[in-house]
Protein backbone atom coordinates (compact mmCIF):
# COMPACT_ATOMS: atom_id res chain seq x y z
CA UNK A 1 0.00 0.00 0.00
CA UNK A 2 1.49 3.29 -1.16
CA UNK A 3 1.62 6.58 1.20
CA UNK A 4 1.51 10.03 0.69
CA UNK A 5 3.79 12.11 2.81
CA UNK A 6 2.69 15.59 1.36
CA UNK A 7 -0.40 15.57 3.93
CA UNK A 8 -0.94 15.17 7.46
CA UNK A 9 0.99 15.34 10.73
CA UNK A 10 4.89 14.85 9.99
CA UNK A 11 4.90 13.01 13.57
CA UNK A 12 2.67 10.92 12.85
CA UNK A 13 3.84 9.92 9.27
CA UNK A 14 7.68 9.44 10.38
CA UNK A 15 6.57 6.90 12.94
CA UNK A 16 3.99 5.47 10.89
CA UNK A 17 6.28 5.16 7.71
CA UNK A 18 9.58 4.40 9.91
CA UNK A 19 7.63 1.64 12.68
CA UNK A 20 7.46 -1.08 9.74
CA UNK A 21 11.29 -0.41 8.67
CA UNK A 22 12.49 -0.54 12.05
CA UNK A 23 10.96 -3.68 11.93
CA UNK A 24 12.79 -4.75 8.56
CA UNK A 25 16.56 -3.18 10.12
CA UNK A 26 15.89 -5.30 13.52
CA UNK A 27 15.31 -8.48 11.87
CA UNK A 28 18.17 -7.85 9.36
CA UNK A 29 20.39 -7.08 12.67
CA UNK A 30 18.95 -9.91 14.03
CA UNK A 31 20.39 -12.74 11.56
CA UNK A 32 23.09 -11.32 11.60
CA UNK A 33 23.94 -11.26 14.96
CA UNK A 34 22.78 -15.02 15.04
CA UNK A 35 24.91 -15.25 12.21
CA UNK A 36 27.59 -14.08 14.08
CA UNK A 37 26.68 -16.06 17.46
CA UNK A 38 26.45 -19.59 15.85
CA UNK A 39 29.92 -18.84 13.78
CA UNK A 40 31.62 -17.53 17.69
CA UNK A 41 29.37 -20.49 19.55
CA UNK A 42 30.36 -23.51 17.15
CA UNK A 43 33.24 -22.25 15.46
CA UNK A 44 35.13 -20.56 17.91
CA UNK A 45 37.06 -17.09 18.11
CA UNK A 46 39.20 -17.21 14.94
CA UNK A 47 36.41 -18.16 12.89
CA UNK A 48 34.09 -15.16 14.35
CA UNK A 49 37.80 -13.07 14.06
CA UNK A 50 37.55 -13.82 10.23
CA UNK A 51 34.07 -12.89 9.63
CA UNK A 52 34.57 -9.38 11.43
CA UNK A 53 37.96 -9.07 9.91
CA UNK A 54 35.91 -9.12 6.34
CA UNK A 55 33.29 -6.51 7.80
CA UNK A 56 34.82 -3.16 6.64
CA UNK A 57 35.46 -4.85 3.15
CA UNK A 58 31.88 -6.13 2.92
CA UNK A 59 30.40 -2.47 3.50
CA UNK A 60 32.41 -1.09 1.08
CA UNK A 61 31.17 -2.84 -1.85
CA UNK A 62 27.90 -3.80 -0.11
CA UNK A 63 27.24 -0.20 1.00
CA UNK A 64 28.34 1.30 -1.84
CA UNK A 65 25.34 -1.67 -3.69
CA UNK A 66 22.67 0.24 -1.60
CA UNK A 67 23.30 3.88 -1.57
CA UNK A 68 23.10 3.36 -5.14
CA UNK A 69 19.74 1.64 -5.15
CA UNK A 70 18.81 3.95 -2.56
CA UNK A 71 20.14 7.28 -4.83
CA UNK A 72 18.16 5.62 -7.58
CA UNK A 73 14.45 5.53 -5.44
CA UNK A 74 14.87 9.34 -4.76
CA UNK A 75 13.58 10.66 -8.89
CA UNK A 76 11.30 8.08 -8.32
CA UNK A 77 10.05 9.78 -5.03
CA UNK A 78 9.92 13.20 -6.69
CA UNK A 79 7.49 12.00 -9.28
CA UNK A 80 5.63 10.06 -6.84
CA UNK A 81 5.40 13.55 -5.11
CA UNK A 82 4.26 15.21 -8.29
CA UNK A 83 1.42 13.09 -9.44
CA UNK A 84 3.71 11.68 -12.12
CA UNK A 85 3.34 7.82 -12.30
CA UNK A 86 4.45 7.50 -15.99
CA UNK A 87 7.45 9.74 -15.36
CA UNK A 88 8.08 7.07 -12.35
CA UNK A 89 7.65 4.07 -14.00
CA UNK A 90 10.45 5.96 -16.84
CA UNK A 91 13.11 6.07 -13.76
CA UNK A 92 12.26 2.86 -12.64
CA UNK A 93 12.80 0.79 -15.46
CA UNK A 94 16.21 2.56 -16.39
CA UNK A 95 17.37 2.38 -12.70
CA UNK A 96 16.82 -2.01 -13.78
CA UNK A 97 18.89 -1.61 -16.41
CA UNK A 98 21.67 0.19 -14.85
CA UNK A 99 21.74 -2.04 -11.46
CA UNK A 100 21.93 -4.69 -13.94
CA UNK A 101 25.28 -3.02 -15.17
CA UNK A 102 26.62 -2.06 -11.86
CA UNK A 103 26.02 -5.65 -10.54
CA UNK A 104 28.41 -7.67 -13.43
CA UNK A 105 30.89 -4.89 -13.35
CA UNK A 106 30.88 -5.16 -9.83
CA UNK A 107 30.92 -9.08 -9.22
CA UNK A 108 33.43 -9.36 -11.86
CA UNK A 109 36.32 -7.03 -9.81
CA UNK A 110 35.59 -7.53 -6.13
CA UNK A 111 35.80 -11.35 -6.97
CA UNK A 112 38.73 -10.82 -8.63
CA UNK A 113 40.75 -8.38 -6.32
CA UNK A 114 39.34 -9.51 -2.66
CA UNK A 115 42.27 -11.88 -1.76
CA UNK A 116 44.69 -9.52 -2.49
CA UNK A 117 42.59 -6.24 -0.96
CA UNK A 118 42.63 -8.87 2.20
CA UNK A 119 46.27 -8.52 2.61
CA UNK A 120 46.56 -5.05 1.81
CA UNK A 121 44.22 -5.02 5.32
CA UNK A 122 47.30 -7.29 7.47
CA UNK A 123 44.69 -10.11 7.83
CA UNK A 124 46.56 -12.34 10.32
CA UNK A 125 47.51 -15.26 8.39
CA UNK A 126 45.56 -17.86 11.15
CA UNK A 127 42.55 -16.28 9.96
CA UNK A 128 43.32 -15.09 6.39
CA UNK A 129 41.84 -18.74 4.25
CA UNK A 130 38.46 -18.42 6.29
CA UNK A 131 38.39 -14.71 5.79
CA UNK A 132 38.31 -14.64 2.00
CA UNK A 133 36.08 -17.82 1.79
CA UNK A 134 33.52 -15.99 3.69
CA UNK A 135 34.06 -12.43 1.64
CA UNK A 136 34.18 -14.24 -2.13
CA UNK A 137 30.90 -15.62 -1.58
CA UNK A 138 29.21 -12.34 -0.30
CA UNK A 139 30.83 -10.88 -3.62
CA UNK A 140 29.10 -13.91 -5.77
CA UNK A 141 26.10 -12.42 -4.51
CA UNK A 142 26.03 -8.70 -5.45
CA UNK A 143 23.09 -9.31 -8.57
CA UNK A 144 20.87 -10.62 -5.54
CA UNK A 145 22.24 -7.81 -3.31
CA UNK A 146 21.06 -5.23 -6.29
CA UNK A 147 17.71 -6.98 -6.73
CA UNK A 148 16.13 -7.16 -3.25
CA UNK A 149 17.69 -3.52 -2.57
CA UNK A 150 16.32 -1.82 -5.76
CA UNK A 151 13.18 -3.41 -5.09
CA UNK A 152 12.70 -2.07 -1.77
CA UNK A 153 13.88 1.66 -2.66
CA UNK A 154 10.85 1.95 -5.43
CA UNK A 155 8.59 0.36 -3.13
CA UNK A 156 9.65 2.53 -0.31
CA UNK A 157 9.60 5.92 -2.78
CA UNK A 158 5.69 5.40 -2.96
CA UNK A 159 5.44 5.58 0.76
CA UNK A 160 5.19 1.50 1.44
CA UNK A 161 7.53 0.49 3.80
CA UNK A 162 5.83 -2.49 4.72
CA UNK A 163 6.09 -4.65 2.43
CA UNK A 164 9.79 -4.87 1.84
CA UNK A 165 10.07 -5.58 5.75
CA UNK A 166 7.36 -8.81 4.92
CA UNK A 167 10.57 -10.34 2.48
CA UNK A 168 13.57 -9.41 4.88
CA UNK A 169 11.43 -11.11 7.72
CA UNK A 170 11.24 -14.38 5.98
CA UNK A 171 14.40 -13.91 4.62
CA UNK A 172 15.94 -13.69 7.91
CA UNK A 173 14.00 -16.87 9.63
CA UNK A 174 15.74 -18.62 6.34
CA UNK A 175 19.51 -17.25 7.32
CA UNK A 176 18.92 -18.49 10.79
CA UNK A 177 17.90 -22.17 9.04
CA UNK A 178 20.16 -22.51 6.46
CA UNK A 179 23.55 -21.02 9.08
CA UNK A 180 22.49 -24.02 11.40
CA UNK A 181 22.00 -26.36 8.37
CA UNK A 182 25.32 -25.54 6.62
CA UNK A 183 27.49 -25.17 9.93
CA UNK A 184 26.32 -27.56 12.31
CA UNK A 185 24.97 -30.22 9.74
CA UNK A 186 27.17 -29.96 6.32
CA UNK A 187 30.11 -28.66 8.67
CA UNK A 188 31.60 -26.40 5.98
CA UNK A 189 32.51 -23.49 8.13
CA UNK A 190 32.45 -19.85 7.44
CA UNK A 191 31.72 -20.34 3.84
CA UNK A 192 28.24 -22.16 5.30
CA UNK A 193 27.29 -18.60 6.78
CA UNK A 194 28.41 -16.49 4.00
CA UNK A 195 26.34 -18.99 1.57
CA UNK A 196 23.34 -18.50 4.18
CA UNK A 197 23.07 -14.54 3.68
CA UNK A 198 23.37 -15.01 0.12
CA UNK A 199 20.34 -17.51 -0.62
CA UNK A 200 18.29 -15.94 1.84
CA UNK A 201 18.55 -12.44 0.30
CA UNK A 202 18.11 -14.05 -2.90
CA UNK A 203 15.11 -15.44 -1.98
CA UNK A 204 13.94 -11.78 -0.47
CA UNK A 205 14.99 -10.68 -3.66
CA UNK A 206 12.46 -12.43 -6.22
CA UNK A 207 9.68 -12.35 -3.46
CA UNK A 208 9.41 -8.87 -3.69
CA UNK A 209 9.47 -8.70 -7.48
CA UNK A 210 6.88 -11.20 -7.65
CA UNK A 211 4.55 -9.57 -5.21
CA UNK A 212 5.07 -6.07 -6.18
CA UNK A 213 4.44 -7.04 -9.87
CA UNK A 214 1.12 -8.23 -8.88
CA UNK A 215 -0.06 -6.01 -6.42
CA UNK A 216 1.25 -2.43 -7.24
CA UNK A 217 -0.55 -1.45 -10.61
CA UNK A 218 1.28 2.22 -10.65
CA UNK A 219 4.67 -0.32 -11.16
CA UNK A 220 3.28 -1.82 -14.37
CA UNK A 221 4.74 -0.13 -17.50
CA UNK A 222 3.84 -0.42 -21.36
CA UNK A 223 6.32 -0.11 -24.18
CA UNK A 224 7.09 3.20 -24.05
CA UNK A 225 8.21 3.53 -20.14
CA UNK A 226 10.38 0.74 -20.99
CA UNK A 227 12.65 2.17 -23.15
CA UNK A 228 15.99 3.10 -22.60
CA UNK A 229 16.62 7.03 -21.51
CA UNK A 230 19.80 8.41 -21.61
CA UNK A 231 18.69 11.52 -19.65
CA UNK A 232 17.10 9.69 -17.48
CA UNK A 233 19.82 7.32 -17.18
CA UNK A 234 22.72 10.45 -16.03
CA UNK A 235 19.64 11.84 -13.48
CA UNK A 236 19.84 8.31 -12.16
CA UNK A 237 23.56 8.05 -12.17
CA UNK A 238 23.61 11.47 -10.99
CA UNK A 239 21.72 10.25 -7.63
CA UNK A 240 22.54 6.82 -7.59
CA UNK A 241 26.30 6.94 -7.43
CA UNK A 242 26.75 10.24 -5.13
CA UNK A 243 25.10 8.18 -2.50
CA UNK A 244 26.88 4.79 -3.04
CA UNK A 245 30.13 6.62 -2.89
CA UNK A 246 28.86 7.97 0.02
CA UNK A 247 28.83 4.38 1.72
CA UNK A 248 31.92 3.50 0.27
CA UNK A 249 34.22 6.72 1.19
CA UNK A 250 32.60 6.03 4.66
CA UNK A 251 34.08 2.50 4.48
CA UNK A 252 37.10 3.70 3.54
CA UNK A 253 37.92 4.59 7.03
CA UNK A 254 36.94 1.59 8.40
CA UNK A 255 38.98 -0.04 5.72
CA UNK A 256 42.03 1.55 7.05
CA UNK A 257 40.51 1.18 10.54
CA UNK A 258 39.92 -2.35 10.65
CA UNK A 259 43.65 -2.72 9.28
CA UNK A 260 44.51 -0.99 12.59
CA UNK A 261 42.76 -3.28 14.74
CA UNK A 262 44.34 -5.91 12.87
CA UNK A 263 47.61 -5.62 13.19
CA UNK A 264 46.07 -6.05 17.18
CA UNK A 265 45.65 -9.80 17.04
CA UNK A 266 42.47 -11.78 16.32
CA UNK A 267 41.17 -11.20 20.07
CA UNK A 268 41.21 -7.79 19.29
CA UNK A 269 39.14 -8.16 15.69
CA UNK A 270 36.91 -10.67 17.65
CA UNK A 271 35.86 -8.41 20.25
CA UNK A 272 35.36 -5.55 18.07
CA UNK A 273 33.08 -7.83 15.53
CA UNK A 274 30.90 -8.51 18.72
CA UNK A 275 30.84 -5.25 19.63
CA UNK A 276 30.40 -4.19 16.35
CA UNK A 277 27.52 -6.14 16.12
CA UNK A 278 25.66 -5.46 18.73
CA UNK A 279 26.13 -2.14 17.90
CA UNK A 280 24.49 -2.32 14.61
CA UNK A 281 21.42 -4.14 16.25
CA UNK A 282 20.79 -1.08 18.57
CA UNK A 283 21.46 1.28 15.66
CA UNK A 284 18.54 0.07 13.64
CA UNK A 285 16.49 2.58 15.03
CA UNK A 286 18.74 5.75 13.09
CA UNK A 287 18.76 3.71 10.32
CA UNK A 288 14.71 3.79 9.84
CA UNK A 289 14.69 7.39 10.66
CA UNK A 290 17.00 8.35 8.26
CA UNK A 291 15.74 5.93 5.23
CA UNK A 292 12.31 7.32 6.54
CA UNK A 293 13.49 10.93 6.30
CA UNK A 294 15.27 10.39 2.48
CA UNK A 295 10.96 9.40 1.13
CA UNK A 296 9.63 12.27 3.06
CA UNK A 297 11.90 14.75 2.03
CA UNK A 298 11.40 13.29 -1.60
CA UNK A 299 7.85 13.52 -1.55
CA UNK A 300 8.05 16.58 -0.46
CA UNK A 301 9.87 18.39 -2.46
CA UNK A 302 8.57 17.16 -5.16
CA UNK A 303 5.27 18.38 -4.04
CA UNK A 304 6.83 21.70 -3.62
CA UNK A 305 6.10 21.87 0.47
CA UNK A 306 9.56 22.81 1.86
CA UNK A 307 7.80 23.55 5.11
CA UNK A 308 7.02 20.51 5.55
CA UNK A 309 10.60 19.63 5.60
CA UNK A 310 11.61 21.36 8.37
CA UNK A 311 8.73 20.25 10.30
CA UNK A 312 9.75 16.76 9.66
CA UNK A 313 13.48 17.25 10.56
CA UNK A 314 12.07 18.38 13.50
CA UNK A 315 9.86 15.67 14.31
CA UNK A 316 12.31 12.89 13.94
CA UNK A 317 14.97 14.60 15.78
CA UNK A 318 12.93 14.63 18.75
CA UNK A 319 12.08 10.74 18.42
CA UNK A 320 15.99 10.26 17.38
CA UNK A 321 17.63 11.97 20.79
CA UNK A 322 15.03 10.33 23.12
CA UNK A 323 15.69 6.45 21.42
CA UNK A 324 20.14 7.70 21.35
CA UNK A 325 19.23 8.35 25.58
CA UNK A 326 17.37 5.18 25.82
CA UNK A 327 20.08 2.85 24.40
CA UNK A 328 23.01 4.38 26.06
CA UNK A 329 21.19 3.25 29.25
CA UNK A 330 20.71 -0.45 28.13
CA UNK A 331 24.17 -1.04 26.56
CA UNK A 332 25.71 0.54 29.70
CA UNK A 333 24.06 -1.69 32.22
CA UNK A 334 24.05 -4.70 29.61
CA UNK A 335 26.45 -4.46 27.50
CA UNK A 336 29.06 -7.58 28.89
CA UNK A 337 26.08 -9.72 29.26
CA UNK A 338 25.33 -9.06 25.21
CA UNK A 339 29.02 -9.44 24.27
CA UNK A 340 29.17 -12.57 26.66
CA UNK A 341 26.40 -14.54 24.23
CA UNK A 342 29.40 -14.40 21.21
CA UNK A 343 32.08 -15.94 22.83
CA UNK A 344 32.41 -18.67 25.92
CA UNK A 345 33.25 -16.89 29.24
CA UNK A 346 36.85 -18.92 28.52
CA UNK A 347 37.63 -15.52 26.74
CA UNK A 348 37.03 -12.90 29.34
CA UNK A 349 39.61 -10.27 27.54
CA UNK A 350 37.07 -10.30 24.30
CA UNK A 351 34.16 -9.61 26.06
CA UNK A 352 35.67 -6.41 27.85
CA UNK A 353 36.58 -5.11 24.61
CA UNK A 354 33.33 -5.69 23.24
CA UNK A 355 31.56 -4.20 26.46
CA UNK A 356 34.02 -1.18 26.22
CA UNK A 357 33.31 -0.72 22.65
CA UNK A 358 29.32 -0.66 22.94
CA UNK A 359 29.72 2.01 26.20
CA UNK A 360 31.67 4.45 24.12
CA UNK A 361 29.66 4.07 20.85
CA UNK A 362 26.48 4.13 22.85
CA UNK A 363 27.84 7.41 24.88
CA UNK A 364 27.78 8.99 21.30
CA UNK A 365 24.81 7.79 19.88
CA UNK A 366 23.17 11.51 19.63
CA UNK A 367 25.69 12.24 17.03
CA UNK A 368 24.83 9.39 15.13
CA UNK A 369 21.18 9.91 15.19
CA UNK A 370 21.50 13.33 13.63
CA UNK A 371 24.32 12.11 10.98
CA UNK A 372 21.16 9.47 10.07
CA UNK A 373 18.05 12.03 9.99
CA UNK A 374 19.98 15.10 8.31
CA UNK A 375 22.49 13.24 5.82
CA UNK A 376 19.08 11.14 4.50
CA UNK A 377 17.38 14.35 4.18
CA UNK A 378 19.61 16.07 1.97
CA UNK A 379 19.76 13.30 -0.41
CA UNK A 380 15.84 12.80 -0.07
CA UNK A 381 15.80 16.82 -1.42
CA UNK A 382 17.67 15.73 -4.10
CA UNK A 383 21.16 16.76 -3.16
CA UNK A 384 23.15 13.24 -3.13
CA UNK A 385 26.29 14.92 -4.45
CA UNK A 386 26.57 17.24 -1.28
CA UNK A 387 26.01 14.94 1.29
CA UNK A 388 29.05 12.32 0.52
CA UNK A 389 31.09 15.02 1.64
CA UNK A 390 29.34 13.98 5.10
CA UNK A 391 30.95 10.64 4.47
CA UNK A 392 34.62 12.43 3.75
CA UNK A 393 34.70 13.28 7.01
CA UNK A 394 33.51 10.10 8.35
CA UNK A 395 36.25 8.44 6.14
CA UNK A 396 38.85 11.13 7.56
CA UNK A 397 38.42 10.54 11.18
CA UNK A 398 38.75 6.75 11.02
CA UNK A 399 41.64 7.21 8.92
CA UNK A 400 43.21 9.07 11.40
CA UNK A 401 42.48 7.35 14.56
CA UNK A 402 43.31 4.04 12.59
CA UNK A 403 46.67 5.34 11.52
CA UNK A 404 47.58 7.86 14.60
CA UNK A 405 46.48 6.48 17.70
CA UNK A 406 45.45 2.79 17.23
CA UNK A 407 49.44 2.05 17.19
CA UNK A 408 49.74 3.84 20.23
CA UNK A 409 46.68 3.94 22.80
CA UNK A 410 45.67 -0.05 21.25
CA UNK A 411 41.57 -0.98 21.62
CA UNK A 412 40.55 1.64 23.84
CA UNK A 413 41.71 3.98 20.35
CA UNK A 414 39.07 2.33 17.81
CA UNK A 415 36.34 2.29 20.65
CA UNK A 416 36.47 5.96 19.87
CA UNK A 417 36.96 5.97 15.76
CA UNK A 418 33.32 6.12 14.85
CA UNK A 419 32.27 8.78 17.49
CA UNK A 420 34.87 10.83 16.14
CA UNK A 421 33.34 9.84 12.69
CA UNK A 422 30.36 10.86 13.80
CA UNK A 423 31.40 14.55 14.89
CA UNK A 424 33.09 15.03 12.17
CA UNK A 425 30.02 14.53 10.11
CA UNK A 426 27.88 16.72 12.01
CA UNK A 427 30.13 19.48 12.15
CA UNK A 428 29.24 19.15 8.04
CA UNK A 429 25.80 18.48 7.45
CA UNK A 430 24.27 21.11 9.82
CA UNK A 431 25.39 24.26 7.84
CA UNK A 432 24.85 22.02 4.33
CA UNK A 433 21.14 21.35 5.59
CA UNK A 434 20.48 25.21 5.75
CA UNK A 435 22.28 25.52 2.39
CA UNK A 436 20.23 23.08 0.28
CA UNK A 437 17.04 24.45 2.54
CA UNK A 438 17.91 28.09 1.20
CA UNK A 439 18.83 26.88 -1.60
CA UNK A 440 15.48 24.95 -2.27
CA UNK A 441 13.22 27.53 -1.22
CA UNK A 442 14.81 30.16 -3.63
CA UNK A 443 14.52 27.40 -6.40
CA UNK A 444 10.45 27.27 -5.52
CA UNK A 445 10.07 31.20 -5.35
CA UNK A 446 11.70 31.68 -8.59
CA UNK A 447 9.74 28.75 -10.40
CA UNK A 448 6.30 30.67 -8.66
CA UNK A 449 7.43 33.70 -10.12
CA UNK A 450 8.00 32.01 -13.52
Amino acid sequence: MTKDMTNGSPMKLILGFSVPLLFGFLFQQFYNLVDTLIVGRYLGVDALAAVGATGSLNFLIIGFCMGVCNGFAIPLAHKFGAGDLSGMRKFMMNAVYLSGIFAIIMTVLTVAFCRPILHLMQTPDNIMESSYQYIVIIFLGIPVTYLYNLISSVVRSMGDSKTPVVFLILASFLNIFLDLLFILVFQIGVAGAALATVIAQAVSGVGCVVYSRANFKDLRTNHEERAVNKEYMITLCGMGIPMGLQYSITAIGSVILQSAVNTLGSNAVAAMTAGGKISMFFCSPFDALGSTMATYGGQNVGAKKLDRVSKGLKSCSILGIGYALLAFVVLAVFGKNLAGFFVNGAQPEVIANAARCLFWNSAFYIPLAFVNIVRFLIQGMGYSKLAVLAGVCEMVARALVGFAFVPVFGFIAACFASPVAWIFADAFLFPAYFHVYKKTEKMFGKNKEV
